[in-house]
């Protein structure tokens, strides 16, 4: 074994469901199971099959669709556990059982009003017969966190000793402090007589707001399987986050650890396990929130724009985000706002600049946020914006919807004084709409975002939508105004368009 490669065991499909609201099908589940393997995670914890038909079948068809993680079933130190487990796992290509019972005196009194010999041995009796059927064991003790180290150590070697592949000390209640919790796995490792015959894994809850920093403090002590979950979701506040373990042993080089993530996918499973489990994800989320790589403040604008790594101590790119974003508020300075207009067309020596900086702040004190379209007012460019220059004109737009028509639209755009017409149907009006500037326009281009706002209130007001459309790997936003949602964005559309050609 590579004692640099730090494995990764993934229980979004087990411990991130347990939150309330956010169960998955079993399709969905599949879904992003794929997207695991994809992202290069080593273990996939599928679910606990006893626990009702719908996660033992989840457990059955994700073993079929996915190939290169090892796919692994929870269940209790019991032999009913352990026989449903080994039938959901039969056509997992590679295996393993997750068995366990609690460790701490806590659970062992007012849990199983037990006695810590007997727990004992149910742990054994559990992993020999948990590898009657698997050759891959994974033995949980559970609240570690708060066990004797001197009875934690018996317990793990006695389960080694049985068959225990891999034993994972959990801090369940997310007690440990980093330090604590470092030198727990550091106790086992060096007190455990046949640890080097397992992996030693960590499995942290984020009660006190420590799962990643314990996870870490775990590995640095000798662990090499962390247990996480996309997004940190989990049981109560949750469980390690996937993403910043992953991040975390990418920028800090000199822990000389590895793992097989491929970073530039965390973005996008973030997205989707966030919007199929109805959890968003809090803005200031570290790695994939929205304001994990935006600024706002002026001197950080100014420094990031000079350069990145000021600020900035991961590329957004490698987690795959396009970009960072410098966002216009009353805090920005002058290099943030000409950052913004040059990115708009708009070029300013400096004495303009001085001048439309002071009409920014204006602007600013009354709004939290500045848009494009906020700038584009600034600079002059309302809905009497002249646009004979522009090489592509809307001239006609015809729409026809309602309950039970399917939505239809006409459009005509004159390009370069060619005027083109075509019609095509959607599921709205303004998708179909797009639709028939495609069958004009054949270019590859996905429209990326899309938001309308009221400029002042009530149903006869003025609307603005603002678009994001992607061409060629390249953001590119467009802007609309008008009484007609349709139309306005109709010419956002378009007024994207017209900044691509």
């Amino acid at each position: 074994m590579d004692k640099n490669r730090v494995y990764v065991f993934d229980t979004t499909l087990r411990d991130g469901e347990q939150v309330p609201g956010c169960q998955l099908t079993t399709v969905e589940k599949i879904e992003v199971a794929k997207e695991l393997e994809a992202l290069g995670v080593d273990v996939i914890e599928a679910g606990f099959p006893i626990s009702s038909p719908g996660d033992f079948q989840s457990v059955v068809e994700i073993s079929k669709a996915v190939s290169e993680p090892v796919i692994c079933a929870l269940t209790r130190a019991n032999t009913m556990d352990i026989d449903a487990a080994a039938e959901a796992l039969r056509f997992a290509k590679r295996k393993r059982i997750h068995t366990g019972i609690g460790a701490s005196d806590m659970h062992i009194k007012y849990k199983f009003n037990s006695t810590r010999d007997e727990i004992l041995k149910r742990a054994v009796d559990a992993v020999k017969y948990a590898r009657k059927f698997v050759d891959d064991v994974e033995f949980y003790a559970e609240d570690a966190g708060r066990a004797d180290n001197e009875y934690l150590a018996r317990m793990i070697e006695a389960v080694i000793g049985a068959g225990a592949t891999v034993v994972n000390i959990p801090d369940t209640n997310g007690y440990c402090l980093p330090d604590q919790y470092g030198a727990k796995i550091k106790y086992l490792m060096d007190h455990v007589s046949n640890i080097d015959k397992a992996i030693i894994s960590v499995h942290c809850h984020n009660d006190l707001g420590l799962a990643t920093a314990n996870t870490i403090a775990g590995v640095m002590n000798g662990a090499r399987q962390v247990e996480c979950t996309i997004n940190g979701i989990g049981e109560r506040a949750g469980n390690t986050s996937l993403e910043e373990v992953a991040m975390i042993l990418k920028t800090h080089h000199g822990l000389g650890l590895n793992t097989n993530i491929n970073s530039k996918r965390i973005y996008g499973i973030s997205t989707m396990v966030s919007t199929m489990m109805r959890m968003p994800v809090q803005p200031n989320k570290a790695i994939v929130g929205r304001n994990a790589f935006a600024h706002s403040s002026g001197i950080h604008q100014d420094g990031v724009l000079k350069h990145r790594e000021n600020y900035e101590i991961l590329n957004p790119e490698d987690v795959g985000i396009s970009s960072n974003s410098i966002i216009l508020t009353a805090r920005s300075g002058r290099a943030a706002l000409k950052h913004h207009l040059d990115r708009l067309g708009y070029k300013l020596d400096k004495i303009n600049l001085d001048e439309v900086y002071q009409r920014f702040l204006v602007m600013a004190d009354q709004k939290k946020e500045i848009s494009d379209a906020d700038l584009q007012q600034l600079m002059g460019d309302g809905d009497e914006k002249n646009y004979d220059d522009k090489a592509i004109k809307l001239t006609l737009l015809q729409v026809v919807c309602g309950d039970p028509l399917r939505p239809m639209a006409t459009v005509k755009l004159k390009i370069n004084g060619d005027e083109r017409e075509a019609s095509a149907a959607g599921n709205g009006p303004v998708n179909a709409t797009i639709n028939a500037i495609h069958e004009i326009i054949k270019d590859d281009i996905d429209l990326d975002e899309f938001s309308i706002q009221a400029m002042h209130g009530g149903s006869e007001d003025v609307s603005k939508v603002n678009m994001r459309v992607k061409y060629n790997g390249q953001s590119y936003y467009g802007f609309g105004y008008s009484t007609d949602i349709v139309s306005a964005s109709v010419n956002a559309y378009v007024d994207a368009l017209n900044k691509i050609y």
